[in-house]
């Protein structure tokens, strides 16, 4: 990039959650940073100007959730290739669970997460740090030293604590460090290594159930503790109705209680994993229609405060065994916008919430400078065209992972620009 710099994005529909701006406006980055917003264009020359004619732009999406596969289990994936998929995406951060291998439970381990990460470079990676040693669910890891190292918050990943007085011991650890806890709300006893929502469609295939009490109990559980402790808790990947309901009730109450929910529970249910569709087999478990039905409520309302991908990508060997056998996981990072432009063409988000479920909502779970276009952020921006149909298929897709129940779905519309500290990482605009 030249010294200074200058790009104006001209005509777009802006898509501002922070400031609120919702219309036909003009944006000028200068030297990676936002320089102004607004609904005139601004005076001045420009080293480059974007016809944004017809396409949103939003703040760059920000993923809660997104496993790269890198360091351990690179013939599923890698940094170079998710990051790629990612920036086509419109996603400028990600957030990476600590269940790499070895797991993010040490500084050293963090740091060379970090170095990977920088060697792809064109994305932000937030890191979580192990909750326990290991994630063996039994001595607390050094959360403060994790936090040194970079860490934006702690997790156990979807291992189980050995008893409850470790997970009060883990939230007062992190409160008195100001770090949020992520939860996959799933009690590993009630969940008895199930592999299906409890139900007829499990019952009829035979295949282990997952109660819904396995979510509640453990939602249950962890805002107990968060009554006690002041902690902040994140409830990452809520798959039932009663879930939102806890939550949303913890909020009211003033307790510092977030939630997410992947994309695709926000569209399949229990029924898709009919005929042992592997490529359904995800946890928490495709639950019930009435459950679908009030994960996308609480995602209107804002209860639940981000959409991720849940990104899990798999070599395809992962989903060929029989269905309890195979990997877990959906290949998300390249369906996350369109799945979102759906639910506006569904009427259940406007695309200033969509922005808002994608972008400023995540960012703020996870205390970063992101999600926004006011003038002085980083100019970490997607350009989106709402009125492109496409048609899901894998084999085009940059991620190493193409392990999706998606497959040959008409969605309305794709990613065309994506900027990261105003560079261009990502770029099929149509042309004028």
């Amino acid at each position: 990039m030249a010294s200074d710099h200058v790009l104006l994005i001209a005509d777009a529909h802006v898509l501002d959650p922070v400031s609120g701006f919702d219309g036909e406006g003009f944006v000028a980055v200068r030297n990676g940073v936002v320089q102004s917003l607004g609904a005139q264009r601004p005076e001045g020359s420009f080293d480059e100007v974007i016809d944004a004619r017809g396409l949103w732009l939003m703040p760059g999406i920000v993923d809660l959730a997104a496993r790269f596969r890198e360091p351990g289990q690179t013939h599923k994936a890698s940094f170079a290739s998710e990051t790629c998929a990612a920036q086509a995406a419109g996603i400028t951060a990600i957030t990476l669970p600590p269940d790499t291998q070895p797991p993010i439970a040490t500084p050293a381990v963090a740091d060379r997460v970090r170095g990977i990460a920088a060697r792809s470079g064109g994305l932000d990676v937030y890191m979580l740090g192990a909750l326990t040693q290991n994630l063996a669910g039994e001595a607390l890891a050094e959360m403060s030293a994790l936090k040194q190292a970079g860490c934006v918050g702690v997790s156990n990943a979807a291992f189980g604590l050995r008893d409850s007085l470790v997970g009060r011991r883990a939230l007062e650890y992190a409160q008195g460090l100001d770090l949020t806890v992520h939860v996959f709300a799933q009690n590993p006893a009630l969940a008895n290594q199930g592999c299906a929502h409890e139900g007829p469609v499990a019952t009829r295939l035979g295949l282990a159930p997952i109660p819904v009490a396995a979510e509640v109990s453990a939602i249950r559980f962890w805002i107990s503790l968060v009554e006690d402790t002041g902690a902040a808790v994140h409830f990452g990947r809520l798959s039932t109705a009663r879930g939102v309901e806890m939550v949303e009730a913890a909020r009211r109450n003033g307790l510092r209680v977030t939630a997410d929910v992947a994309a695709h529970q926000l569209f399949l249910t229990a029924k898709d994993v009919e005929g042992f569709n592997a490529q359904c087999h995800v946890l928490p478990p495709l639950r019930s229609v009435d459950d679908r039905e009030a994960l996308r409520a609480g995602v209107q309302r804002g209860a639940i405060a981000a959409i991720c991908s849940d990104h899990q990508p798999h070599e395809a060997d992962a989903k060929i065994n029989p269905f309890p056998l195979t990997e877990p996981g959906i290949s998300g990072l390249e369906t996350l916008l369109p799945l979102g432009l759906q639910l506006v063409a569904d009427g259940v988000l406007d695309p200033l919430q969509l922005a808002e479920r994608l972008s400023t909502g995540p960012a703020q779970v996870l205390g970063v400078t992101a999600g926004s276009i006011a003038a002085g952020a980083p100019a970490n921006l997607t350009l989106v065209h709402p009125r492109s149909p496409c048609t899901v298929n894998p084999e085009a897709w940059r991620s190493a992972g193409r392990n999706t129940p998606f497959r040959g779905w008409d969605l309305p519309g794709r990613v065309c620009l994506t900027l990261h500290g105003g560079r261009v990482v990502f770029d099929e605009l149509p042309s004028r």
